[in-house]
């Protein structure tokens, strides 16, 4: 098909040339906006394939999904394809999943979160039918900021505390200085549904005890949205990307990481990677990790050393440890996404985000995509992940090669304990992913992974700017800018910058 610009692109960015480096769910979705705007494309990535977080391997007839495996918005992904007339199907499957959580709980109670609104009614008031009313309310309140935190402001770019200041009504009446948790406890009671309200944060890097409020919005866009599952898994997904991206001429090189963005004054004008591959461009965008992107890459340039100065003393999302298992046997009883809360919720997140305690206790996300899809193990087979959140490594700096194996044994431990019993037996292959992971694979800084914690004072304006202040051709996207992390977080990202980028090269 002929590549077509985006309706409502500049016409002077044709011949324009952008460099995107990383791969990750950002890069490309920025890659494919400005492609399919008539600016040609390189996007750079260090690792052998795309991803970037949405990494996956290949081991003993098992497919293994690095993350992340939640998808909600599907319609700010089909809208990358939609930009040059393509339709996403004619590359990747999107199946809804339902339940989209089961909620467990070590005294035994399960609750089964989904869109379904007689179902998950009928949830709720298995845990207190005292409750409903209070849902109602915090469903208006969800929608509300929903509105103005997803759809007004998510795919808007805040490069002035003025951008900062209008929005700032709206913040203040929907009590966006308040926590999330804090929030939904003004709403319901009891404290098992509260977890099930509250617990979403967790899968952008945020505290629910500290996360602002505005972040209930994820509620109502799962509600409207749905939770989808990509056939094959995330990194089907990823490479439909890819093959969008090329379809319409983008070119990416894979396994040659970035060393160095070369600036003339405040201008950035090359990028050098390890190979020695050089490439010149009008825009330079970066969707590596933040601090590696100024202290590293932009390290020779004054504004890299500041930035990276000024960035060391933010607050940075923890880290993760998953445990990959593919076991024998199948367990359709097992749902796709579930949640595993331990015996504590506001300590346990204590211990994580302010103390750098390695608890334990834990809670833990267990996905299961061969519920939905067998083909991502062999047959008779199932494969598994269960992830539980840990301090990053400036919070907790012990020795994960020592402590690893031993965190998998207690995490196998608690899954044996509530959902299979003859689990040790039954493991084929399994291996596990621990903050220096996260540091070294993905040049995350301390081995967070989520980069910046998403705190008000961390949001919009406060956070990275999707254009650099000071070298005005260099641009950010992916979970370290507006507005943060999650699919649609990074994607809404890669909206907002190209939208400066296309000005900006017109």
């Amino acid at each position: 098909m002929t590549q077509t610009p985006a309706s409502g692109s500049p016409s002077g960015s044709q011949g324009r040339k952008a460099i995107v480096i990383g791969a990750g769910f950002g890069g490309l979705a920025l890659a494919i906006r400005l492609q399919s705007a008539g600016i040609s494309t390189t996007v750079l990535e260090a690792r052998d394939k795309p991803g970037g977080r949405a990494y996956y391997w290949q081991k003993d007839g098992f497919t293994f999904d690095a993350g992340p495996t939640v998808i909600t918005d599907p319609n700010c992904l089909s809208e990358l394809w939609r930009l040059t007339g393509h339709d996403m199907a004619q590359d990747v499957t999107l199946e809804p999943v339902s339940p989209f959580y089961r909620l467990n709980w070590s005294d035994g109670t399960n609750f089964d979160y989904s869109n379904d609104e007689a179902s998950l009614r009928q949830e709720i008031a298995k845990l207190d039918a005292g409750d409903l009313a209070g849902y109602e309310r915090f469903l208006d309140y969800s929608a509300a900021v929903y509105r103005e935190g997803y759809e007004k402001l998510g795919h808007v770019a805040f490069l002035d505390f003025a951008s900062m200041i209008k929005a700032a009504p709206a913040l203040a009446q929907h009590q966006a200085w308040r926590s999330v948790h804090s929030m939904v406890s003004s709403y319901v009671k009891n404290e098992k549904l509260l977890q099930a309200l509250s617990f979403h944060t967790l899968l952008v890097g945020g505290n629910p005890m500290t996360t602002s409020a505005i972040y209930a919005l994820i509620h109502k866009l799962e509600k409207d949205g749905g939770v989808w599952f990509a056939r094959g898994g995330t990194n089907r997904l990823v490479a439909a990307m890819v093959a969008q991206f090329e379809r319409i001429g983008g070119t990416l090189r894979l396994g040659d990481p970035v060393e160095k963005i070369e600036t003339i004054g405040d201008k950035a004008t090359a990028v050098i990677t390890k190979s020695g591959w050089r490439g010149e461009a009008d825009a330079v965008a970066s969707n590596a990790d933040l601090m590696h992107s100024y202290r590293d890459l932009l390290g020779a340039h004054p504004r890299g050393i500041r930035q990276a100065d000024k960035l060391s003393r933010k607050r940075w999302s923890p880290s993760l440890f998953v445990l990959h298992f593919g076991i024998k046997g199948t367990w359709p009883g097992i749902p796709h996404h579930m949640i595993l809360f331990g015996p504590r919720y506001e300590g346990l997140l204590t211990d994580i985000y302010q103390h750098g305690l390695l608890s334990a206790d834990f809670s833990l996300y267990l996905h299961h995509p061969t519920v939905t899809d067998p083909s991502m193990a062999p047959e008779g087979c199932s494969t598994f992940y269960a992830l539980a959140p840990v301090p990053h490594m400036g919070k907790l700096p012990i020795d994960w090669e020592a402590e690893g194996p031993r965190y998998a044994e207690r995490i196998l431990d608690e899954i044996e304990r509530r959902l299979i019993p003859d689990i040790r037996s039954r493991i084929v292959t399994q291996f596990h992913y621990a903050p220096p992971d996260f540091a070294s694979d993905l040049a995350a800084h301390m081995g967070s992974a989520f980069s910046l914690e998403p705190l008000l004072t961390q949001s919009a304006w406060f956070r990275a700017h999707n254009r650099d202040d000071v070298i005005p051709n260099l641009y950010l996207v992916g979970a370290g800018t507006h507005p943060g992390a999650g699919i649609p977080g990074v994607v809404g990202s890669a909206k907002a910058t190209a939208r400066l980028m296309m000005e900006d090269l017109g």
